[in-house]
């Protein structure tokens, strides 16, 4: 599936230690970049979450964001009679001892009457941090295929422009080819008429054809451009390959995270289909062929930029 790089995800879970949430935001990068914001006790959960990301994605600036609430039960648990009863008992056998000892604050209250505080272990965290970041992972996944395949279509759409340009190419050829022909021959027999005013005594209605047809034979050289036109089709084949989103053979071996990269595949395509434009341009024969190249370069180029938020 062809995917963007932008994204956003969000996932809770409820746990006995609270309730865990995790968002992702994803934004354009060469790379896969992971980078997280999360307190202490959650640390112990960041290898594990950059494992589970690039299973997931070949590129991208991910931000993973973590947090906590802890139940709100709890603090009604603590101010129950039978805690506070073990508060008083625990001040009363403190005071055999030390007479003197003051009456505890209301939150050193609390504190005490919930006993000593159940600490959550590091792996606990990191295991319901994995596990609120599963829906979390699926959403940003969904939301990066849906601006994928809009983009798709764009970069379809505008494909089909370029290919009607390099239709129009194709049948301006012909007609300029022979343009130019009539006007080597008018351009010889003015000469020849010049040069010669009681007509075209010294030279043969044979030895001007040649000489027309070796001079039409050189432009025809200097701007044949069908081997560019030729490769621009070739490419945009390819395109309209890589934006089906048609996944590999199964006899073929896995690709590499850099050859799964649709965007810098993309991006090297049109590197390339710019540098026909660019030769098409040189060749251009004429001021429709300038303006088609020019017109080529400016669509290839609206193509690339879509492209650099691929995946």
């Amino acid at each position: 599936m062809i995917a963007s790089m932008t994204a956003f995800g969000q996932g809770k879970f409820t746990a006995q230690c609270g309730v865990i949430s995790v968002e992702i935001k994803a934004v354009n990068s060469r790379y896969l970049d992971v980078l997280f914001r999360m307190p202490d006790e959650m640390r112990l959960a960041e290898q594990p979450i950059r494992e589970r990301l690039a299973k997931g994605l070949v590129r991208g600036k991910i931000e993973v964001r973590a947090s906590f609430t802890r139940p709100p039960a709890e603090s009604e648990q603590q101010l129950s009679d039978t805690a506070m009863q073990r508060v008083a008992a625990q001040l009363a056998h403190i005071r055999t001892i030390l007479p003197n000892t003051e009456s505890p604050r209301f939150h050193d209250i609390i504190n005490l009457a919930g006993g000593q505080q159940t600490q959550t272990e590091p792996e606990e965290w990191a295991q319901a941090c994995l596990t609120a970041l599963e829906p979390a992972l699926a959403q940003l996944l969904e939301g990066r295929q849906r601006e994928g395949a809009r983009l798709a279509l764009a970069m379809l759409e505008t494909a089909q422009q370029v290919s009607a340009i390099v239709s129009e190419v194709e049948a301006l050829m012909p007609v300029l080819l022979a343009t130019q022909r009539d006007k080597l021959a008018q351009k010889l027999k003015d000469t020849l008429q010049n040069a010669f005013p009681n007509g075209f005594t010294h030279i043969s209605g044979a030895e001007l054809s040649e000489r027309i047809a070796s001079e039409s034979s050189l432009f025809a050289l200097r701007i044949d451009v069908a081997e560019e036109l030729a490769r621009l089709k070739s490419h945009l084949a390819e395109l309209e390959y890589l934006l089906s989103g048609q996944p590999a053979k199964k006899s073929q071996p896995k690709p590499s995270a850099a050859a799964t990269s649709i965007g810098k595949r993309l991006d090297f395509l049109f590197q390339e289909m710019n540098r026909e434009a660019n030769t098409l341009g040189s060749k251009a024969g004429s001021l429709e062929m300038t303006r088609a190249a020019m017109n080529l370069k400016l669509l290839i180029e609206q193509m690339r930029e879509q492209a650099m938020n691929l995946e």
